[in-house]
Formats: structure tokens, sequence, C-alpha cells
């Protein structure tokens, strides 16, 4: 396996509640592994960790070879261009008084890609193309668009840098089950096309099988199970997982 991402023993803690206990995962190039547990068990907490956006109380995240977990200035930054994340909320990530295609700018413009702000322009039409928007939306603000649409929005910005790897972090689940469908696919055609990784996070475990390759069952704070899709939906081990498995949606007609 080409280690692209590596968790060892990580805990996050938030004063005396310890979010993330001694948890460890591997992540290859171009793979997609999915974390799936109910709220409040950690899992966004340690999709934060990976990307150095929640400090580390114990262990170590390597990325491509290297640590990132005291990672300051100038390296977290250059870290941050190979490694982005995708928000459940898109509305709440984006500037309210800012242009879509604006926000797509600004970050091309703090990490000093492209000469000019016409290059930039040409760039965030570009990235709104792949993701199946119209260009001519750019001058448009976040609330002239539905959900899904500004879902396509937050993957466009966190793809302006050519991550390696994205954290997406419950990007559907505030989405109806067939605008959860069509998310999914870009996501997967995306990933063909660029050959990034996804650290995919999700409560479903309908939707979490249908993006992964591998899945890492969360539970408290700590991983009870992992496995390829196939083995942890199938043939279940841990008690928790087959409660998850028990709640399971049927969204194979949205899906196909």
């Amino acid at each position: 396996m080409n280690e692209l991402l590596q968790v060892e023993n990580v805990s996050v803690r938030y004063g005396a509640l310890e979010a993330v206990r001694g948890v460890s995962l591997v992540l290859a190039a171009g793979e997609t592994l999915g974390l799936v547990g109910e709220s409040g068990c950690g899992k966004s907490s340690l999709g934060r960790a990976v990307l150095a956006l929640e400090p580390v109380a114990a262990g170590r995240v390597m990325f491509d070879g290297n640590s990132v977990t005291a990672l300051k200035g100038a390296a977290l930054k250059q870290f941050r261009r190979q490694a982005q994340m995708v928000f459940q909320d898109p509305f709440g990530s984006l500037n309210p008084r800012m242009s879509v295609g604006s926000a797509i700018e600004e970050v091309l413009f703090v990490h000093g890609i492209g000469a000019s702000r016409t290059t930039r322009r040409d760039r965030a039409a570009e990235l709104f193309r792949d993701v199946g928007l119209d260009e001519n939306w750019l001058g448009r603000y976040p609330h002239e668009f539905s959900g899904g649409q500004r879902q396509r929005i937050g993957i466009a910005r966190a793809l302006a840098l050519e991550p390696k790897l994205l954290v997406a972090d419950e990007p559907v689940s505030a989405l109806d089950v067939s605008v959860q469908a069509d998310i999914i696919q870009l996501l997967k055609r995306i990933q063909r096309a660029r050959g990034l990784a996804y650290l995919f996070i999700g409560h479903d475990l309908a939707v979490v099988r249908e993006m992964s390759d591998r899945i890492a069952v969360m539970f408290k704070g700590e991983i009870v199970e992992t496995g390829t899709s196939d083995q942890v939906c199938d043939n279940p081990q841990h008690s928790y997982t087959q409660k998850l498995l028990s709640a399971v949606p049927d969204i194979d007609k949205a899906l196909a």
C-alpha cells in the first residue's frame, strides 16, 4: 500500500473530555477510507485533527512521510495546499457577502496561485465546470444556490489548490437522497480524474459503503472495526457495526 496518510495512536481532548482515544488508521493514495459512526463519536474531531485544525493531545499524524502534528507557519500553509476539507454545511463555510467566484479566487490569491485576477477567475471558471456548474454563475452569492449546488461550490473550492487528500465531513448528510446520489457520483468522478484520496466521514453506513474502498467504524472515540466495505457491511464483527447496519436505509434506487 502506497500510504499517503498515517494516523498513529492519536487522541484529541477538549478539556477533560477525550473525544478521540488512541486511534490509528492508514489511507493510501487514490483510496477512499470511510469513517462511520453516530453523532458525537469523535469522527469529525479526528478529521479535523488530520488537517491540523484541532491539536493532537497524543500520537501523531503523518502525511506523505512527514509529520504534520506540530506544523506551523509556512510549513502548515504548504500542508494545507495538499489536504483540504469539504464541510457538512457548505452555506456556513461560505461568506454570504462574497460572490462564490470571489470565494474561490481568494483561496488562490492567499496561496499565491495565479499571476492576475483574470488568471484566477479563469481557474475558478474551470473548477465550476469540473463540478457541473455554469461558470456564468460565478458572480452570484451563496443564498442564490440550492443545497446541492452549494456543496458543489464547496468541492470546487477544496479542489482549487489541487490537493492530494480531501477530508469530506458528512458532505451529503444535509441533502435529499437524490441529491446525495449526484454528489457521490461527482466525488467518484473527480477521484478517478485526479487520483485523490478521500477520508469520507459519515453516519449513514449505506452512503459510506457506496463511497468507500475500506471502512473504519468509530464508537465512543475509538475504532472498533475496520475492513473492506464488503467485509464490514456483509459480515460485521462488532455489535455496534451490527446496530448501524440495522438502521441502513435503502438508497439503491437513488444511486442507480
